[in-house]
């Protein structure tokens, strides 16, 4: 019963400000490599630039909630070298009066691209595998029931901040990437929304067949707004017995870095301002394609006028319209 509470919560809004979002997810610093290819066992590669930017999961996805206009709070750590990206979020319109500097070294990326737009990538915790349980009560004091806890699966005490949403009333969006067997353990029935790409719903449903793997989801969590994100082949929304596909617009890729979490923070915030489960995908799909044209990860992240200006010929769903 209070795993169908949860899920369903976001409909209501009991408090008198806008929902919020608390993102408890990773700020990385990222460095990125451009080459040829992406190296090879044994090979030593030349690269042809190198940028340091802002990035991991938590903090792109916070991003892109600030440019889709969602009210967002970040809940996350950096080494005590790397301020400057703290500052990048909140002139992006993040809240991160929850993101603390603390000792030792900031998460941080190595990452490959291609000459297809592909890539590869190495990641190291750092401060984000720091939390207690006692600081995730403390970030979630002004959390209001119907806000929202939007997680992945790049910082610890994801056990801890389950039971905190359950006990607040906050509905869970959960990407599960990188995805790794611990995360089985944790109660994702109680996920209002869950956002998988191939790899992780092949690992979650045992099936190596994205329509299947969907199907054998929402058939274990009736409940969750089930997305399984495709690529260049668009996404998939399954809950109870709707289900549609939405396919990529096409676009010419630079970068793929960031697209699938510029497509958690636009579908969330597409929830959030009204849009109908299809219509949401759809912007999400249409915001991730437009990143993959620019690059780095959070410097691709496109705002909601940038988006509404790219989709305007296709008359394509706009939040808040």
């Amino acid at each position: 019963m209070l795993a169908a509470t949860l899920v369903t919560s976001f409909r209501k809004q009991p408090h008198d400000r806008p929902m919020q979002v608390f993102n408890f997810g990773s700020i990385n610093i990222d460095l990125v490599y451009r080459v040829p290819h992406l190296v090879r066992a044994g090979e030593t590669l030349l690269s042809r630039s190198l940028e340091t930017v802002l990035g991991g999961k938590g903090a792109n996805q916070s991003v892109a909630l600030a440019r889709a206009d969602a009210r967002v709070c970040h809940i996350g750590k950096l080494g005590e070298a790397d301020e400057w990206a703290r500052t990048q979020m909140m002139e992006a319109g993040v809240d991160v009066s929850q993101v603390s500097i603390s000792e030792g070294h900031s998460g941080h990326a190595i990452i490959q691209v291609d000459d297809e737009a592909e890539n590869s990538i190495i990641l190291h915790a750092g401060a984000n595998h720091s939390f207690t349980e006692n600081e995730l009560v403390k970030a979630l004091e002004t959390a209001q029931p119907g806000d929202w806890l939007l997680m992945q699966n790049e910082c610890n005490a994801l056990e801890h901040a389950f039971a905190l949403a359950a006990r607040l009333q906050l509905s869970i969006a959960f990407n599960p990437a990188p995805m790794t067997p611990e995360l089985a353990m944790l109660p994702l029935e109680q996920c209002a929304v869950l956002i998988v790409n191939e790899t992780e719903a092949a690992a979650l449903a045992g099936n190596d067949d994205p329509e299947a793997a969907i199907v054998i989801l929402g058939r274990r969590y009736p409940d969750t707004r089930l997305v399984l994100t495709l690529g260049s082949r668009g996404a998939m929304f399954q809950r109870g017995r709707q289900q549609h596909r939405t396919g990529a617009v096409k676009v010419a890729a630079i970068d793929t870095t960031g697209a699938g979490d510029t497509f958690v923070g636009y579908y969330l915030a597409s929830l959030i301002q009204g849009l109908d489960d299809e219509s949401a995908v759809q912007r999400a799909c249409a915001a991730a394609a437009l990143s993959v044209t620019r690059s780095g990860a959070t410097p691709s992240i496109p705002t909601n006028a940038e988006l509404d200006m790219f989709l305007k010929p296709s008359g394509s769903p706009t939040a808040g319209k």
